[in-house]
């Protein structure tokens, strides 16, 4: 019996060593750190280093490159340049500024010595300025352009192809002799009518006539062809500066304001004594 035991014991220590064997033959080999433990894979050809920031595109085949020229980046970026076209003509009247009507007024109390002549300035605290302009009454006649008899003279800007109609702030004097001191003349260069001939020009037997009432004071009056006539109408053919000559028709008449409105007093007389710029 001790026999037996021990020759099961021999044989199970057979068997361990057997068992202890095989398991050293499939551990794996110990592990070196910091080493790769990946596995090489003998199928695989190994691969050429990548130098960090080296083209990776695949090369071109030497055939298209011969057959393909290479252009600078900035010239296959640029587009093709275009042809210039003509600047665009502005339509009719599309620069063209609509014309606005403007009123001309001119005081007496703007007018330089110069514009007068034998007419006077004379204070009044009823007319812009404190002035107004008068000829000195005689009771004297005085005669109608082209007579050159006391006047004043100045210059405006008027548009050309409207109508204008003058008025004058008339003061009336007092009577003496055979003048009334109620009567103004005007002329104005480069005036037309509506038939477009020219008309009342400086120097020249065509005038307006201003014809005011025989009661003493101020009234606005208009510059009429002849008390009769329905169109006294001022043109110009074109946008200019013009020459104005108002003439004193009576000894003793004066005058503050002078208007010439395209627009505002075209057909009524202005309701307020003084006419605003």
């Amino acid at each position: 019996m001790t026999l037996a035991f021990a020759s099961l014991m021999f044989a199970v220590m057979v068997v361990g060593l057997a068992a202890t064997a095989d398991s050293q033959d499939k551990a794996p080999a110990p592990v070196v750190e910091g080493q790769d433990q990946k596995p090489a894979s003998p199928d695989k050809a190994p691969t050429e280093a990548v130098v960090e920031g080296q083209d990776q595109k695949p090369a071109t085949p030497l055939d298209s490159q011969a057959n393909t020229a290479v252009l600078p980046e900035s010239q296959e970026r640029a587009p093709a340049p275009k042809p210039e076209s003509p600047d665009k003509a502005p339509a009719p009247g599309e620069d063209q500024k609509s014309v606005v009507a403007t009123e001309i007024v001119v005081y007496a109390s703007d007018l330089p010595e110069r514009a007068l002549f034998e007419f006077e300035f004379w204070p009044s605290r009823q007319s812009p300025g404190g002035k107004m302009v008068g000829t000195i009454q005689t009771g004297d006649k005085l005669n109608p352009p082209p007579e050159e008899d006391p006047h004043v003279t100045f210059k405006v800007k008027v548009q050309g192809g409207m109508p204008y109609r003058c008025w004058i702030r008339m003061m009336v004097g007092e009577p003496l002799g055979i003048s009334q001191a109620n009567r103004l003349y005007v002329q104005i260069s480069h005036a037309v009518d509506k038939a477009d001939k020219e008309v009342f020009r400086p120097n020249t037997a065509s005038y307006l006539t201003v014809q005011g009432p025989l009661r003493r004071g101020w009234k606005w009056v208009a510059c009429d062809v002849d008390p009769k006539s329905t169109d006294s109408l001022i043109y110009f053919r074109d946008s200019r500066e013009v020459t104005v000559k108002v003439q004193a028709g009576m000894e003793g008449v004066a005058f503050d304001q002078f208007v010439l409105s395209p627009a505002q007093f075209l057909e009524k007389a202005p309701a307020d004594s003084i006419v605003k710029k």
